[in-house]
C-alpha cells in the first residue's frame, strides 16, 4: 500500500459557497463572532480568535456549495512531497505545488477527492495575532461534516490519500476521522447525493458554547438542534441555520484522543447517544433536510485539471 501523500496537522478553513455573500458575511461577523480580516466584490474571508489567518471564506455562487477545504501541513517541503507522491498515484494536481496567490498567502496545492471536493494542502500561511479569549467567539473551525454517496470509498480516500484515522463510526452511517489528537476533523455521512452536512466552530469552553447561543437567541435566532452533546467525540452542539440555508455548528469540550490507547467503537444510532444530555432530543426532519443541502458537484464540475484532461463528475446519486 502507498504511503499517506502528507501528515495533515490540522483543519485550517473551509471555503462556503453561497448565493447570498453580503448578508452571510454579515451574520458570520455580527452575529456568529467571526471577524472580518478581507473582504473584496464576492467574497469575504473571516477570522476566529486564534492565530489562523482565516478560518472561512465565502465565495458568491449561484448555488449553494463547497469551495474547498484546506489543511495545514509543516513546511512547503511536505508539500511538494505530497504532490510527488499523487503523481506516483496518478492523481492531478490543479495547482501547485507553489506560492498560493490568494488572500493569506501560504505555499501549497489544489487537487480533487473522488466526489469532486476541493482539497489545499498548505504551509507557511500568514497568521495573525490572536484574540482576546474573554468573548463568546469561535476560535475557528474544528470539523466538516460532508454527505457522501459512497462512506466506504470516501473513508477509504481519507485514510489511504490524506492518512486520517477513523475515530469512530455511528453504525454504518456516519464515520468520524482525526487527523491530529482531536476526535474528528471530518465526518461522513452517507446521503442521496454529495454535498456540506454542516461546517463546526470550536468554543473554548462550555460556558463560551452556551453565551454564544444566548447571543443568537438575543438577535432572535434559535438553535435547530441543541443545546445538547454527542456520544460520538463527546463534544457540545448546537446547531444554526446561516442566511443561505447552510448548517453552522457551536462546539466545544471534543474528545482528545491517545493515539497509543484509543479502540475505535460503533455508535449505535438512538436518541440517548445522539444527545447524552437529553436536552435536545433526536434531530427533526427540518434540521435534516437543512443538513442534506442540495446535490453538489464541486467546484471544479466541467472543469480541466493542469494536464488538459477533463476532471471527473462525482458519482450520481444512488
Amino acid at each position: 500500500m502507498s504511503q499517506p501523500i502528507a501528515h495533515l496537522r490540522s483543519l485550517r478553513s473551509v471555503e462556503l459557497r453561497v448565493p447570498t455573500v453580503g448578508d452571510s458575511t454579515d451574520f458570520y461577523e455580527n452575529v456568529w463572532g467571526l471577524r472580518v480580516v478581507e473582504r473584496e466584490d464576492g467574497a469575504s474571508w473571516l477570522r476566529g480568535t486564534g492565530q489562523q489567518h482565516h478560518v472561512l471564506q465565502l465565495s458568491d455562487a449561484d448555488r449553494n456549495g463547497l469551495g474547498r477545504i484546506a489543511f495545514a501541513v509543516a513546511t512547503p517541503r511536505e508539500v511538494d512531497e505530497a504532490a510527488r507522491r499523487l503523481e506516483q498515484r496518478s492523481m492531478p494536481v490543479l495547482f501547485g505545488p507553489g506560492p498560493l496567490d490568494q488572500v493569506g498567502g501560504g505555499y501549497g496545492l489544489r487537487f480533487v477527492d473522488p466526489e469532486g471536493r476541493l482539497i489545499e494542502l498548505s504551509a507557511d500561511t500568514l497568521a495573525v495575532t490572536k484574540r482576546g479569549a474573554d468573548d463568546a467567539v469561535p476560535v475557528g473551525v474544528t470539523h466538516v461534516v460532508l454527505n457522501t454517496v459512497d462512506i466506504d470509498a470516501a473513508v477509504a480516500f481519507y485514510t489511504d490519500v490524506l492518512g486520517m484515522r477513523v475515530s469512530d463510526w455511528s453504525e454504518h452511517q456516519m464515520a468520524f476521522l482525526r487527523c491530529n489528537s482531536d476526535h474528528h476533523s471530518i465526518a461522513f455521512n452517507q446521503a442521496q447525493w454529495t454535498s456540506v452536512n454542516h461546517v463546526a466552530y470550536q468554543m473554548p469552553t462550555v460556558d463560551h458554547f452556551m453565551r454564544g447561543i444566548g447571543r443568537l437567541r438575543h438577535h432572535g435566532i434559535t438553535p435547530l438542534w441543541g443545546p445538547g452533546r454527542h456520544g460520538p467525540g463527546d463534544n457540545t452542539f448546537s446547531y444554526f441555520a446561516d442566511p443561505a440555508g447552510l448548517v453552522c455548528e457551536y462546539t466545544s469540550g471534543i474528545a482528545q484522543v491517545d493515539e497509543d490507547a484509543w479502540l475505535c467503537r460503533v455508535w449505535r444510532r438512538v436518541p440517548e447517544l445522539s444527545d447524552t444530555w437529553g436536552t435536545a432530543g433526536p434531530p427533526s426532519k427540518d434540521v435534516r433536510t437543512h443538513m442534506a443541502g442540495i446535490p453538489d458537484p464541486g467546484p471544479c464540475a466541467g472543469r480541466v485539471d493542469a494536464a488538459g484532461s477533463a476532471i471527473p463528475a462525482p458519482e450520481p446519486a444512488r
